[in-house]
């Protein structure tokens, strides 16, 4: 991390410190057209990106660009109504910045949000997908030569906690790999047959960053793909980002009741040095 980018996130620390961040349990990004699920949470506190000091903001429709603090089925959450991508000329720092520094803060838990391209042809649209791993193929990384890991970013039990609050409720719920691509094109026939080939089921221009970042932090992640279209070729139509919103907005129900399924269940086992920062 250069100096710039040093400065940017004690920046953003001190000012998601400020906000009452560290007070939270679960934080949640919510990606393109998933924005809704703000208007669900209690005595909610909203504070634009562009008042928070070193806070990256994107300008892609679908994203409000604000946090919302508050209580989602009792438990203090705070939301990312929004973020911004590397295609957008962020790096991979700054696109993970955000959720760097809730884990620095002791924000046990995050649940990342995005919309999909599908894959799998038999899969209904809009659908839900939870991700078991990913394939990072957006050429960067968030990591630091210390924090090189193994394995998947994503906590094994809290996607079994998913799964069962899926059942729990009533909302069918795939499992499957996403496909981190740069963007900001979608892909083309062929790379589709690539990626599905590789062993993807989804793809989409997020996440990965975020994912990997917030684990070396300490926080335990997991994802949840809204399949808002058939990856190009599949389909009759080819895909396109208004397409993407509408079809996050059709699955707003059960994806909201899901998401607030799960974290009540995260509250209910409550979180293990929640309030503890991180070093």
């Amino acid at each position: 991390m250069n100096a710039e980018m040093k400065l940017g996130h004690e920046a953003l620390l001190e000012s998601l410190r400020g906000l009452g961040a560290a007070d939270a349990q679960v934080a949640i990004v919510l990606g393109s057209g998933l924005g809704p699920l703000a208007d669900a949470v209690d005595d909610a506190r909203s504070v634009p990106y562009d008042e928070i000091d070193g806070m990256p903001s994107s300008a892609v429709p679908g994203h409000e660009g604000r946090l919302v603090f508050g209580e989602l089925g009792g438990v203090p959450v705070v939301l990312q109504q929004g973020r911004c991508h590397l295609y957008e000329g962020w790096s991979a720092e700054e696109a993970s910045r955000c959720v760097r520094c809730l884990a620095e803060l002791g924000v046990d838990a995050l649940l990342l949000t995005n919309a999909a391209g599908g894959l799998r042809p038999e899969w209904e649209i809009p659908s839900l997908m939870r991700l078991t791993d990913h394939m990072n193929l957006q050429r960067a990384t968030p990591l630091a030569l210390h924090e090189r890991g193994r394995g998947t970013p994503y906590d094994v039990e809290l996607g079994a906690l998913i799964d069962g609050a899926a059942g729990e409720v009533g909302v069918d719920l795939h499992k499957g790999v996403y496909a981190a691509l740069p963007g900001p094109t979608y892909e083309t026939h062929a790379e589709v047959r690539m990626h599905a080939r590789f062993g993807a089921d989804a793809v989409g221009m997020s996440t990965a960053q975020e994912a990997l970042a917030a684990h070396a932090a300490g926080a335990r992640v997991a994802a949840i793909s809204c399949i808002t279209n058939m990856a190009a070729g599949l389909s009759d139509s080819e895909p396109n980002h208004e397409e993407v919103v509408e079809a996050g907005r059709q699955a707003g129900q059960d994806f909201a009741k899901l998401i607030t399924a799960v974290v009540e269940r995260i509250g209910s086992l409550g979180a293990e040095g929640n309030k503890n920062e991180r070093a």
